[in-house]
């Protein structure tokens, strides 16, 4: 059951790959300390591989004092002790392998750990010193220093300058940071942070890693002068996002990851609505990959789903790059309880608390999504955990949130831990499988955790497991689906319908109401069961045409 076919052949397995996000702190816990770890992931290889995936990225496994969830890289030569040791990650990169399932690692190039050595060094060097010159270090304005040195906004709300206190406790320099006052920015000017992000690539590519995933990718290049943020600004005239001179630094990468015998893989977080913007980090000597963010963030609504997938269709027709494909990430409420809510986009301005939300309704909806999503020509992502059509956890209890968004916002954004709760595996509290010893997970489950366990999924042909595996090894059996090859069949309004190849349609119902099937076609796959030969409201199913 567990065995799988090797991995597919170099050098673009990419293409139509399915990659699984891990967030190893809440994925499974092999050492019982309450944190998942890579020993965990390593138990659960078989698990992955009768998912089918192609691929694992891993969100940040590096040591660091986790303050954003890893994102603050302290030093990226080792594994954070919560998570295991480099010895750990390398044996679990050779298991994944030789199951079929290649790894990817994140990178976080605009910003490291205030606990970094290089930013300790700084802190402690007088103003001028150039250990300060890795990053963006600044006099205040005002007659003493004391106002911000830009007006620039933070990703995760708050000022974006924070000060530093001198030998003699008087105030002194600040320092920029777009994210928390503990992600100093790094200087892309500097040569030095240059080597060492390349040196950091050739470290994990020479341990087997086949990528790595682009934190922040558009964020790296600064305008030197660090003007204020303009009214408006012309194409890369942003001083801090989208920057040209940004494309200099993955065309250095693209050379180091196409000198490996099998090439390895540059896939980027690019957040920018201007798709012409966006496509030149997939030119054919940069990225090759690079997440689609307006696909994610779309509401269930047949016409804004088709305008999103036409736009990625028109912007990738100028490069090579395949498009991708993801309902949710660490960052993004699960589809159950987005797709269950009267305004079912994404936004994080939008994040709140007590948005009513009908579960039942978002469970069908998010079933038609992964089909829908699943038979989509390109790359398919899927988040831990939505496999299992998890919701969103949005009653944490007091005190246990830990996404400086929620603090940065004044405690008015819920933030990111409700899609970090770790995974239930067996429907037994304390921990529900997430450990064998039954100690309490690093962020509290619900009660109710047990019933979307994996354990149960498993022995139900109508679960969310099933569904995601049989879609999954379609895509993988049938030809129609490992193409290029799209079109949009004509449906009545509600429905969106589009054909794969020569025999395989996609057909799906927003609505409320029953629809008919074509006539003369057989089902693949549905994502509910049908009502007399007709498709239910909000469900998707695959047709031999």
């Amino acid at each position: 059951m567990h065995e799988r076919q090797q991995p597919a052949p170099a050098p673009e397995w990419w293409r139509n790959a399915v990659i699984y996000q891990v967030y190893p702190r809440s994925f499974a816990d092999a050492d019982g300390d309450g944190t998942g770890d890579l020993a965990g992931v390593r138990d659960r290889l078989p698990y992955l591989a009768a998912l089918g995936v192609d691929a694992l990225w891993f969100t940040p496994w590096y040591r660091s004092p986790q303050a954003d969830g890893g994102y603050d890289v302290a030093d990226y030569r080792q594994i954070d002790p919560a998570f295991g040791t480099l010895a750990d990650a390398e044996v679990l990169i050779q298991d994944a392998l030789a199951l079929g399932i290649r790894t990817i690692v994140d990178v976080v190039p605009n910003h490291i750990s205030s606990e970094h050595p290089w930013f300790q060094e700084a802190l402690a060097a007088a103003p001028g010193d150039p250990a300060r010159d890795r990053f963006w270090f600044r006099d205040g304005k005002g007659e003493h220093g004391e106002e911000l040195p830009t007006n620039w906004v933070s990703s995760f709300a708050g000022e974006t300058w924070t000060r530093t206190t001198g030998p003699d406790g008087e105030p002194g320099q600040w320092y920029l940071h777009l994210f928390t006052p503990e992600q100093p920015d790094l200087n892309w000017n500097h040569p030095d942070v240059a080597a060492e992000h390349e040196a950091v690539l050739r470290f994990w590519y020479d341990r087997g890693v086949a990528g790595v995933r682009i934190d922040s990718a558009a964020m790296l290049a600064k305008d030197p002068e660090l003007p204020d943020l303009p009214e408006r600004h012309g194409p890369g005239g942003h001083p801090h996002n989208d920057r040209d001179e940004v494309h200099d630094v993955y065309r250095r990468w693209r050379k180091i990851a196409d000198s490996y015998d099998e090439p390895r893989l540059l896939v980027g977080e690019v957040w920018l609505e201007d798709t012409e913007r966006f496509v030149r980090y997939l030119r054919d000597d940069e990225m090759h990959t690079a997440f689609n963010f307006d696909f994610m963030s779309r509401p269930w609504d047949e016409s804004a789903i088709r305008d999103s997938i036409e736009a990625t269709f028109a912007a990738h027709a100028a490069v090579t790059a395949p498009a991708t494909w993801v309902l949710s990430n660490h960052d993004v409420t699960r589809p159950v309880t987005r797709y269950g809510r009267e305004d079912s986009s994404f936004s994080f301005a939008a994040k709140r608390f007590g948005i009513p939300v009908d579960l039942e309704l978002g469970a069908r909806r998010a079933r038609a999504a992964a089909l829908l999503t699943a038979a989509l020509p390109g790359v398919l992502y899927i988040y831990q955990g939505d496999e299992l059509g998890l919701p969103e956890v949005e009653d944490l209890p007091e005190g246990a949130r830990e996404d400086p968004m929620h603090f940065r916002s004044g405690g008015t954004d819920p933030g990111r831990d409700g899609c970090r709760v770790p995974l239930p595996w067996t429907p037994e509290a304390p921990a529900f499988g997430f450990n064998t010893t039954g100690t309490t997970a690093w962020m509290p489950q619900p009660p109710w955790w047990g019933a979307h366990a994996a354990a149960l999924q498993e022995t139900d042909p109508d679960s969310f497991l099933a569904l995601y595996r049989a879609a999954i090894r379609l895509r993988r059996t049938e030809p129609a689906l490992q193409g290029p090859d799209f079109a949009w069949d004509d449906t009545p309004p509600g429905t969106l319908a589009f054909t794969r190849g020569a025999d395989v349609r996609c057909v799906v119902n927003f609505g409320a109401d029953p629809v008919d099937l074509p006539a003369d076609t057989g089902v693949l796959l549905a994502s509910a069961p049908l009502e007399d030969g007709r498709l239910p409201g909000d469900a998707a199913a695959w047709l031999r045409a």
